[in-house]
C-alpha cells in the first residue's frame, strides 16, 4: 500500500487550524492549505490547478483515502509538484460544500464524502469524484494515475479546461436559478398524498424504514409521518403513517443501529435488519432522534420510547457535552482495537467477541444458565460472531458480535423461566458491566467541534424530551446549550451568529472566525421557539424572533424566494445556493417555514417574509418530488391548518398550572404554540399579542384557554377537561 512510506515530522499549514478534521492531515506530505485567499493566489500566481478534498472528521472513507493517498510520499510529490491542494472541512463550511457536491451529483449521478474536485485558479470545478484508491483496480483508475492525466491535461489542453470549467458554472447556476423560480401558486394538498402514497410503497412492514438497504434513520421521513398522523388521526393514511413510525423506530432501538452499551446511535445501517451500522455518532442524529422518539412515546405512551429517549439524552450529555454547555459534532466510527495498535478499525470500540461476553458475565441463574447466556440469547450473540462477511468486506468485524434484539423481554423470560421485571433488571447489569469494560479500550477520535446549527437540534431534542417525559434535568441541559450559545457564538453588537467553537490541546475555548449560515439561523430559532414552550421563559422567544429578523436580512432572496446557504459576502463562492432537499439534516428553508409559521401565531399576525413564500419557490418540488422534501411538506400540513393557541393563565410555580401543563405536554400537537401568561410578566408576548391580558385565571384556579381560526373554546381549570378538549 502506498500509505507504507508515511512520514509522521511533516507539518504543512493545516497545524495551524482549529477544526478537528483539517488538524488531522496536518501532519501529511501533502502542502496543504485552508479554503483562503492564500491558496487562491497561489494557484493563480503558479498557474496550477487546484486540487479540492472536502471531508470531515469522523467520515471513514476520509480516513481510509487519507491512508492510502494523503499519507503517501509519492502521492504528496504529484500533489505539490502539479497543484495547489485545500482541504475543507464540510461541517465548517457548507457553503463550499454545496456548491461543489451540486457538481458532483449533477456529473456522476451521485455524491459523498470524501469528494475530490479538481477547479481551475479560478475555482472553477472541471473534474471530480468521492473516493479514489491510489493505484488502478478493477478497471477504476487509481489516484495516482487521474493526478497524473489532469496535470497532463493542464499542460496541453488548459485553455479548453478553462473553458469547460466556465461552463460547468454557468449550467450550474442557470439550473439552480430555474429549478427555485418562484411560482405564482401555493403548491396543492394533494403533495402531502403523494409523499406519503410513495412512503407507504418503499415501507419494509417486516423490519421497518423505507426501501432496502443501506438504512439511515432519516428524520425528516419521520417527522413528516407524525405530522401527517397529528393532522389526521382517525384517518386511515393517518393511522398508516403511525403504525409505519412506531415501528421503523421500534426496529431502530432493537437494532444494532442502537449502542445497546454505551447509549446513542451510529450512523446508519448498512444491511436492511438495522443490525451492522456503520459506527461513526452523530450530534445531529441524536438530536433529532430525541424529538421523534418523544413524540412516539406521546403517541403511545409505550414506556419503551420514553426509556430509548432517555438512553440518548444521557449518552449525548454524558459524551458529547462541554463543560460550558455547549455540545460537540461527532464520534469516530475507527478506533484502535487495543493499546499499541498499528492500525483503526471501523467499531472495534463497540463490538464484543463470544468469549468476552462469557468471561465477563459469569452470575449463574436458575437452571444452571449464566447471565452470559441469557445477555447472548437476548441480544443475538453467536459464538463465531454474528456478522456477514458480505457486511464486513474488510475483515474488521470477524468473530465479533454487534448486538441486536430480534425478539423481546417477553420472549427471553419465557426461555429463561424468569419473570419479565427480572429479565429486565439483568440485561440492564450486563450492559453495565460491559460499558465499565468498553471504558478501558481505546476511544475513538470525538470531533470536539461545537456547531450553532447542530445545537440549535439538540436544543429542540431536549426541549421536547424535557416536555413528554417531564423531565426538568433536560430542560436544563437544553437551557444551558442555549446560554452558552448566547455568551461564545452571538455578536450581541450586530445580532450575527457564529458557526463554530472549538477546545483546543490545552482544553481553552477557541471561538471560530466564520459567521454563521442559515441552517444555523433556522435551527437555533426553532430550538429557542421550542425552548420557550418547555420553560416558558420569554427571553428565549424574544431572541428567537430577533435572530429571525437577522436571518432575514442575510440570507432571503427578495426576487427569488426563499432563503440562500450563505450569505453574499464571500467572493469565493461562485454561486449562491439553496437547499432545497432535506437529508441527513434538513434544510434550512422547511425549518424557517415552520419557525415563521409558529413566529406568526406567537405576535398574532402575519410576518415578513410569509411561509407561502418558500412553499411558493419550492412548488415544484414539493409537487413532483415530495419525498425529498419531507421536512418542508410537515410545515405545509400545519400551514392548511391556523395554529392551535393554548394559553395556560396562572402562576407558573402553582400545582393547578403545572398540572395543566402536563396534559399539555402528554399530547402530541405538532401544530401548536403554547404560552404560559403569568400576571405581570409577558412583556415582549403581551406587546405583540395584547388579548392574551383578558385571559386570567377563573376561580382563583389556573385556567387553560384553547384557541383556533380566532376562536376560542370555552376556559377549563380542571385537567380533565383540557384533555378532552385538546383530544377534539
Amino acid at each position: 500500500m502506498a500509505s507504507s512510506t508515511k512520514i509522521t515530522k511533516f507539518l504543512n499549514r493545516l497545524a495551524q487550524e482549529k477544526s478537528p478534521y483539517l488538524l488531522q492531515h496536518a501532519s501529511n506530505p501533502v502542502d496543504w492549505y485552508p479554503w483562503g485567499q492564500e491558496a487562491f493566489k497561489k494557484a493563480k500566481e503558479q498557474n496550477k490547478p487546484i486540487f479540492l478534498s472536502v471531508g470531515y472528521s469522523t467520515c471513514h472513507w476520509c480516513h481510509v483515502m487519507e491512508r492510502e493517498s494523503f499519507e503517501s510520499v509519492e502521492i504528496g510529490q504529484l500533489l505539490n509538484q502539479s497543484f495547489v491542494s485545500i482541504k475543507v472541512d464540510r461541517e465548517e463550511r457548507p457553503d463550499v460544500d454545496k456548491v461543489y457536491m451540486t457538481f458532483i451529483q449533477a456529473t456522476q449521478g451521485g455524491g459523498g464524502w470524501p469528494m475530490s474536485v479538481f477547479l481551475t485558479p479560478d475555482l472553477k470545478p472541471f473534474v471530480g469524484g468521492t473516493y479514489f484508491p491510489p493505484k488502478d483496480t478493477l478497471g477504476r483508475p487509481g489516484f495516482t494515475t487521474l493526478l497524473k492525466n489532469i496535470a497532463e491535461q493542464w499542460k496541453s489542453n488548459q485553455d479548453r479546461i478553462v473553458q469547460q470549467g466556465s461552463k460547468v458554472i454557468e449550467a450550474l447556476s442557470q439550473a439552480v436559478s430555474s429549478s427555485h423560480s418562484p411560482d405564482t401558486s401555493l403548491p396543492g394538498a394533494g403533495c402531502v398524498q403523494r409523499g406519503y402514497n410513495t412512503l407507504e410503497e418503499r415501507f419494509d412492514s417486516t423490519h421497518g424504514g423505507f426501501g432496502r438497504e443501506p438504512k439511515f434513520p432519516q428524520p425528516a421521513i419521520i417527522n413528516f409521518l407524525l405530522c401527517v398522523y397529528g393532522r389526521y388521526p382517525s384517518s386511515p393514511m393517518g393511522e398508516g403513517a403511525r403504525d409505519m413510525t412506531l415501528a421503523t423506530l421500534r426496529a431502530m432501538a432493537n437494532g444494532g443501529i442502537h449502542d445497546h452499551v454505551a447509549q446513542g446511535f451510529h450512523r446508519y445501517s448498512t444491511d436492511r435488519f438495522w443490525h451492522v451500522p456503520h459506527f461513526e455518532k452523530m450530534l445531529y442524529d441524536q438530536a433529532q432522534l430525541t424529538s421523534i422518539y418523544s413524540a412516539a412515546y406521546q403517541i403511545s405512551k409505550d414506556e419503551f420510547f420514553a426509556d430509548t429517549v432517555r438512553d440518548i439524552v444521557l449518552y449525548v450529555s454524558r459524551d458529547l457535552r462541554d463543560k460550558d454547555g455547549g455540545f460537540y459534532s461527532a464520534e469516530d466510527a475507527d478506533s484502535y482495537p487495543s493499546e499499541g495498535s498499528e492500525a483503526k478499525k471501523e467499531g472495534a470500540f463497540c463490538v464484543w467477541s463470544h468469549e468476552e461476553i462469557a468471561s465477563i458475565l459469569t452470575d449463574t441463574l436458575p437452571g444452571d444458565k449464566t447471565t452470559a447466556e441469557l445477555f447472548s440469547h437476548h441480544y443475538g450473540v453467536e459464538p463465531q460472531g454474528n456478522v456477514s462477511s458480505v457486511k464486513d468486506p474488510h475483515g474488521e468485524l470477524k468473530g465479533k458480535n454487534v448486538l441486536i434484539v430480534r425478539g423481546s423481554l417477553e420472549k427471553t423470560a419465557v426461555e429463561f423461566s424468569l419473570e419479565v421485571s427480572r429479565v429486565k433488571q439483568l440485561l440492564k447489569e450486563c450492559r453495565e458491566k460491559l460499558y465499565d469494560v468498553r471504558q478501558g479500550r481505546p476511544r475513538p477520535h470525538r470531533d470536539d467541534k461545537i456547531l450553532t446549527a447542530w445545537n440549535g437540534l439538540m436544543i429542540s431534542g431536549l426541549s421536547h424530551s424535557s416536555m413528554a417525559l417531564g423531565d426538568h434535568t433536560h430542560l436544563e441541559l437544553a437551557r444551558e446549550a442555549a446560554g452558552f450559545i448566547r455568551r461564545s457564538l452571538y455578536r450581541e453588537d450586530t445580532g450575527v451568529l457564529i458557526r463554530n467553537a472549538y477546545r483546543d490541546n490545552l482544553g481553552t475555548l477557541g471561538v471560530g472566525s466564520i459567521d454563521g449560515f442559515a441552517d444555523d439561523y433556522a435551527y437555533l430559532i426553532r430550538g429557542l421557539l421550542d425552548l420557550y414552550e418547555a420553560s416558558h421563559e420569554s427571553s428565549w422567544l424574544q431572541w428567537a424572533w430577533q435572530l429571525q429578523g437577522k436571518m432575514n436580512e442575510l440570507f432571503w432572496d427578495s426576487e427569488g424566494g426563499g432563503y440562500f446557504t450563505a450569505t453574499s459576502h464571500d467572493p469565493s463562492i461562485l454561486i449562491r445556493m439553496k437547499e432545497d432537499q432535506d437529508g441527513a439534516e434538513p434544510s434550512p428553508n422547511s425549518v424557517a417555514a415552520s419557525n415563521l409559521q409558529r413566529l406568526s401565531a406567537y405576535l398574532g399576525r402575519p410576518v415578513d417574509p410569509s411561509p407561502e413564500a418558500i412553499y411558493k419557490t419550492f412548488n415544484e418540488m414539493m409537487s413532483q418530488h415530495p419525498v425529498a422534501i419531507p421536512e418542508l411538506l410537515a410545515a405545509f400540513i400545519h400551514h392548511s391548518r391556523t395554529t392551535k393557541q393554548i394559553i395556560i393563565a396562572g402562576k407558573k410555580s402553582s400545582p393547578d398550572t403545572q398540572a395543566l401543563l402536563e396534559v399539555v405536554n402528554s399530547c402530541y400537537i405538532p401544530h401548536k404554540i403554547l404560552i404560559l401568561h403569568e400576571s405581570g410578566s409577558n412583556t415582549f408576548l403581551i406587546q405583540h399579542l395584547p388579548e392574551i391580558e383578558s385571559m386570567v385565571a377563573i376561580d382563583n384556579k389556573s385556567t387553560a384557554y384553547v384557541c383556533e381560526n380566532f376562536t376560542c373554546a370555552a376556559p377549563v381549570n380542571e385537567p380533565d377537561k383540557l384533555r378532552k378538549l385538546l383530544q377534539l
